[in-house]
């Protein structure tokens, strides 16, 4: 890494490898403190810093390249900088892959948390989601102070879709304490979740395949594909 400032959330901090930290500065800070850590990476940059923002999962994805890209042009210093957002593997990439292949035709992703939007139109919009038939990636599932939440969206997507629609459950995709299951909807156990899981909602079409979790994109009808 050839960062000399590293900037981030204490957690995301502390699942780089130590070795790649050695003789650089480290600034970690809590939640909610997005904007203090965007705007010190930028004042270091400015001071001809190579600094490097962490997120964790994709920087573009509920991360921190967004904001830094505000704040930038807030205080008219697009095109002063440069500015690079490296990719990197989601959590509803890395969720996926391990239940198998449940991404495969159309999805909407939604947040639970209201830190930023209002649970009205959180609702709202999984109720289109649901109405509509996409498959549901749910990033913030359900915390200690927002643990009803989650049980209100099961009840939305039990009213278009039925009790049997299949759901995935990561906890710490990719990382130690790895967990996952795959349930039917009138199963699903909200109190197991939390904050470190990405819950995945079928659509109507949605099926286990041997222990996999598959969203057919529809080859085998449009091709007839003959499996003899």
């Amino acid at each position: 890494m050839q960062a000399e400032v590293i900037v981030g959330y204490k957690t995301y901090i502390d699942l780089i490898e130590p070795g790649l930290l050695i003789g650089k500065e480290i600034i970690s800070t809590g939640m909610t403190k997005e904007l203090v850590r965007s705007q010190t990476a930028i004042d270091r940059a400015c001071q001809g810093k190579d600094t490097a923002v962490v997120s964790s999962g994709d920087a573009g994805i509920y991360g921190m390249s967004g904001l830094v890209l505000e704040l930038l042009a807030e205080q008219g210093l697009m095109g002063e900088l440069e500015v690079e957002v490296i990719p990197g593997i989601s959590a509803l990439s890395a969720a996926a892959a391990l239940l198998g292949a449940p991404l495969m035709h159309d999805f909407a992703v939604i947040s639970l948390s209201d830190l930023m939007v209002p649970w009205e139109m959180i609702r709202q919009r999984v109720e289109a989601v649901a109405r509509a038939d996409f498959v549901l990636v749910i990033y913030n599932p359900r915390s200690k102070k927002r643990d009803w939440q989650l049980e209100e969206v099961r009840e939305l997507i039990q009213r278009y879709r039925g009790d049997h629609i299949l759901v995935g459950i990561v906890r710490n995709a990719m990382r130690q304490g790895q967990s996952v299951e795959i349930v039917a909807l009138s199963d699903l156990d909200v109190t197991g979740i939390d904050m470190l899981s990405i819950v995945v909602v079928g659509n109507s079409r949605t099926r286990l395949i041997g222990e996999k979790m598959v969203t057919p994109r529809g080859y085998l009808e449009k091709y007839a594909v003959r499996i003899l």
